[in-house]
């Protein structure tokens, strides 16, 4: 928010009709995103281009990255992104689960102090942090 309070929102040719350009309908955007489990725009950076994007998120940690669908909105329309959404919420989900095995998403970020693994959840991999 700090980013939209200091840089605006720019103009609505810059960006497309549909783009947001108040904080009350950006938080309305990122409220329905939450609500979904993606996010999807239509015209709003691009006009005629459609997209749809769920994060690769484990619960209760960053993420570690996106999957996302683009388009020409005269295929990809709203009903076409409900219709690919679980799909895409199936594979950002079995990519966080997978991405327990894998070593660089299970070490700490650069700089940061170096953790242990304790157990292995449900939710994934639980760390406790060693040198404390």
């Amino acid at each position: 928010m700090a980013l939209f309070s200091k840089q605006g929102f720019g103009s609505p040719k810059d960006y497309g009709a549909k783009a947001p350009t108040t904080l009350k309908a950006l938080l309305g955007f990122l409220h329905a995103a939450r609500v979904r489990g993606y996010s999807m725009i239509d015209g709003v950076f691009a006009p005629g281009m459609a997209a749809v994007a769920a994060p690769v998120q484990r619960p209760g940690r960053p993420a570690l990255g996106v999957i996302s669908i683009a388009g020409p909105a005269t295929r990809l329309t709203v009903a076409r992104i409900q219709a690919l959404s679980p799909a895409l919420l199936a594979a950002t989900n079995e990519l966080a689960s997978q991405s327990s095995a894998s070593g660089p998403f299970t070490r700490p970020p650069l700089g940061q102090p170096e953790y242990e693994r304790t157990t292995m959840n449900d939710r994934g991999m639980q760390f406790e942090c060693s040198p404390c």
